[in-house]
């Protein structure tokens, strides 16, 4: 006992409280390097989810699409009362007749290229871009019925809200994601620092005998395991990263791929998780030292 006293308690509660190696160590470096993994992936999903929200927006936005459908001998005529009604709207910048070829390319990727448009009632369509103050969809509705009983304006909006709504909720299921993570990992580290802690439960009431005080043990213990869950955070983050990195180009992906991943600056916040999993730690930690601590005799 007498060489105990002798010892550095600073020393001897960071070499031998803490062990350096054993299941903790690398439960704690592999738990935040995996759930670092996947939040890297969780947060380029949230964040392509938001972009692909404002893209699916903004293509729709401005736009609509007016649908003629009419006998063949009144199509014509009723296609060039629309087109001067629509001259002659507030609110309506350009209003273009679509062309055979670009009605049949709009129908291509769900029915496929070799539909026979010649053989199908096929109604004219007019696209129309509206001005940055709108126009009175309503009022150009009652128009239309007015002066060509077979046009139809769509606005897009049952098209736009549905998925608008679904990018969005992608994104809310990418943050909801990054939350279990973290929580999991929290409690990963929780359970990790309770296992060195009983294991160095004769440690601890020597270190106690000698004067060393629970916050200071449990300093100890937070310094240890912060670093560890850093560290393996930090690679987990590059790993994740270099994965995103690799995900098909957009070129090549289409579809919902299209533009999953980071762009610009936010590449660089993955660098932020290896911080956040180590306040993680840290909090984790020192609530389950002081707790076991709390326990011990």
């Amino acid at each position: 006992m007498a060489r105990l006293r002798l010892m550095d308690p600073t020393s001897y509660a960071s070499d031998r409280v803490v062990p350096p190696s054993g299941s903790s160590a690398w439960l704690t470096s592999f738990t935040a390097g995996a759930m670092t993994f996947l939040a890297v992936f969780a947060l380029a999903l949230s964040l392509a989810s938001g972009r692909l929200a404002t893209r699916w927006a903004s293509a729709l936005d401005k736009t609509a699409t007016i649908r003629i459908s009419a006998p063949d001998d009144q199509l014509t005529q009723q296609t060039r009362a629309v087109l001067a009604l629509l001259s002659r709207t507030p609110g309506i910048a350009t209003a273009t007749e679509m062309t055979r070829d670009e009605t049949k390319a709009l129908l291509e990727p769900w029915l496929g290229p070799d539909l026979p448009i010649e053989a199908l009632p096929l109604p004219q369509l007019i696209e129309i871009t509206e001005t940055a103050t709108g126009y009175d969809a309503e009022g150009l509705r009652q128009r239309l019925a007015a002066e060509a009983p077979g046009a139809v304006l769509d606005d897009h909006t049952r098209w736009r809200r549905p998925m608008v709504e679904a990018a969005d909720r992608l994104r809310l299921l990418g943050l909801l994601s990054m939350a279990l993570i973290g929580a999991a990992m929290a409690g990963m580290i929780t359970l990790a620092a309770n296992a060195a802690l009983a294991a160095n439960a004769q440690v601890i009431r020597v270190l106690r005998l000698v004067g060393a005080r629970d916050g200071y043990i449990a300093s100890a213990f937070v310094r240890r395991f912060t670093l560890r869950a850093f560290t393996g955070s930090a690679v987990g983050a590059v790993l994740g990263t270099l994965g995103v990195a690799a995900l098909p180009a957009v070129n090549e992906a289409g579809g919902f791929l299209t533009g999953l991943g980071f762009t610009g600056l936010a590449w660089t916040l993955p660098l932020a998780l290896p911080f956040i999993a180590g306040a993680v730690a840290l909090a984790a930690t020192r609530l389950a030292a002081f707790q076991t601590l709390k326990g011990l005799t």
